[in-house]
């Protein structure tokens, strides 16, 4: 299947690993161009190394893009050096040490650091692309909520769960506001997906995860990047303000037994 996506011009947040990397090489393999952003210059350059020795064309653009210079220095950067910018996959986050504590227990800079990476930056990027996207007449946002959002959040990632919800009611309202303009704004909600940030759970507690989801595996990165590859397509141009779930079936777990 043609996905029209030949020629376009894709600018992909934290796209240097895991889920990101995978949404970079399924835009780039129907025909997009790719700017990588990631504040890991060495890890954005090996994605775009990758997909340039496929024959694939690749830029990095390294910035803090929670921060508005470094957003816009970012999305600039982009369209300068391939010539304009249509989609925008909103994928930058972090985790790791500012999660697992209770709301109680939480510092602000928890908070601030989650809400900022993963809800700020989407703000920010949606921001100064669209006015690019507005000028050719067409434009692909796609936004990473979570299954967080979907199914309530475990105990101990309420800023993690408030950032995605944050994510999920901001792409359904800027939807509204710019699809007349041929821009299409849109969510995924990614499950547990097999990348490097579930490296480090034990046997156990894969299990756990594993065993309450009905198709019995976690989500592979490829599977992702297939989604985000139909949503930014022209087979998808009626499908605007959508959350697409990608959680096998099970939005809840369980963590009693892990």
């Amino acid at each position: 299947m043609d996905l029209g996506l030949k020629g376009k011009i894709a600018l992909i947040t934290g796209g240097a690993g895991g889920i990101g990397r995978a949404e970079a090489a399924a835009l780039a393999q129907e025909g997009a161009a790719i700017a990588v952003n990631d504040l890991d210059a060495q890890a954005a350059e090996s994605c775009a190394d990758d997909l340039r020795a496929k024959g694939f064309a690749a830029i990095t653009a390294i910035g803090d893009v929670s921060e508005p210079d470094g957003a816009a220095r970012v999305v600039r950067l982009a369209a300068e050096q391939l010539g304009g910018l249509d989609i925008l996959i909103n994928n930058a986050g972090a985790g790791g040490r500012h999660l697992g504590r209770s709301v109680e227990d939480m510092d602000v800079d928890d908070w601030d650091v989650i809400v900022r990476t993963h809800l700020r930056s989407t703000f920010l990027c949606s921001k100064y692309a669209v006015p690019l996207m507005r000028d050719r007449g067409f434009g692909r946002i796609v936004n990473t909520s979570s299954m967080n959002v979907t199914g309530g959040g475990r105990p101990g990632v309420a800023n993690y769960s408030a950032a995605k919800a944050g994510v999920l009611g901001f792409t359904r309202t800027f939807a509204k506001e710019v699809g007349g303009c041929g821009v299409t704004v849109n969510a995924i909600a990614p499950g547990y997906v097999e990348t490097n940030l579930i490296a480090g759970f034990s046997e156990q507690q894969r299990a756990v995860i594993t065993g309450q989801n009905p198709l019995g595996r976690f989500c592979q990165p490829e599977e992702v990047g297939a989604v985000i590859a139909f949503l930014c397509s022209k087979q998808a141009s009626f499908i605007n303000g959508a959350l697409i779930c990608m959680d096998g079936g099970k939005r809840d777990f369980h963590w009693g037994d892990a």
